[in-house]
């Protein structure tokens, strides 16, 4: 039986190159009161605070933008994820920028540091940059990287000063000091825009890929199946939805990041129902939706909702 859902709401964006994903989540409940859905008032929550102040600071280093505040963040986050799963309940945790993924996979292994965590990631990006290989400095480029502790120095173009080492650090040390999951154990649904330091991360462990066009020709069934197998190990599942995993050309460009030729909101759906019913998913997060850049009205925010409100309504 499903365990009672908490919302964790962790309206920050400063991991991200754009501003407005940290209105995401009223974006959201907007779209459930035009509903005349009561979702949001039938769940406790609890709101993260935030460090969205920090955007008006000058950025010191190009190479991790406003990484000891990310830290910070991060932080936070794990320990509100920690808190729910200690209270035997399920974090659904709606977030800003993707940043926030370092801080919900920590706050998941603080929780259960004995158990073997796995992560299904829904998004165009991989996500696997360190400092030493952004070539944007954008931290929600990074948190998978964090997470698995590897700075991937093989493929380093930045030189990082004393200060962003530091942070840095400390970063991969939230929750738990070191790699909170095994590179081999994430699996990859939509990664369509990749640079290469990812790719060759992708490469060096193993890395599934389930493209578009790939799920589309051997079935969601099939694909998932083969996904949960490789996870056959993992006691839990880390679930991550970031909305740029969608067609913007079909759903909406309201979102940081946006590729084509991603999934229709029906195929997430399905992907996310069919990982669910293993019961090991134990944790599950949606990011970067923003409505600054939304070109049709409120449209990703209201699909995002639908999506959220199909598997947990």
């Amino acid at each position: 039986m499903r365990k009672s859902i908490k919302l964790i709401k962790n309206r920050s964006d400063i991991g991200a190159g754009t501003r407005g994903s940290d209105m995401g989540i009223d974006a959201m409940e907007i779209a459930a009161i035009n509903q005349d859905n009561d979702f949001f008032n039938r769940h406790d929550s609890v709101d993260v605070l935030t460090h969205n102040e920090s955007i008006y600071d000058m950025v010191k280093n190009s190479f991790a933008k406003r990484i000891s505040f990310v830290v910070e963040q991060c932080t936070r986050v794990s320990m509100a994820v920690n808190r729910v799963l200690d209270e035997g309940l399920f974090p659904l945790v709606l977030s800003g920028d993707h940043s926030s993924a370092l801080g919900t996979i920590s706050g998941v292994k603080a929780a259960y540091p004995n158990k073997e965590l796995g992560v299904i990631w829904i998004d165009a990006h991989a996500d696997l940059h360190s400092p030493y290989t952004s070539p944007s400095g954008n931290i929600h480029g990074m948190p998978l990287g964090a997470a698995i502790a590897d700075d991937n120095l093989d493929h380093q173009v930045n030189q990082l000063s004393e200060g962003t080492l530091k942070h840095w650090t400390a970063m991969k040390n939230i929750g738990k000091d070191g790699a909170k999951i095994k590179a081999e154990n994430i699996v990859f649904f939509g990664v369509r825009d990749t640079e290469i330091p990812e790719d060759k991360q992708m490469e060096k462990y193993n890395i599934s890929n389930y493209r578009v066009e790939e799920l589309r020709h051997r079935s969601i069934s099939v694909c998932v199946d083969e996904a949960l197998e490789k996870l056959k190990n993992c006691e839990m599942i880390y679930l991550s939805f970031d909305v740029d995993s969608l067609d913007c050309d079909l759903i909406s460009y309201g979102t940081g990041t946006p590729v084509p030729k991603g999934f229709d909101q029906y195929e997430v759906i399905e992907i996310i129902q069919s990982i669910m019913k293993s019961e090991k998913v134990v944790c599950f997060e949606v990011v970067e939706i923003n409505p600054l850049l939304d070109n049709k009205g409120n449209k990703m925010a209201e699909t995002a909702f639908e999506v959220v409100n199909t598997i947990f309504g």
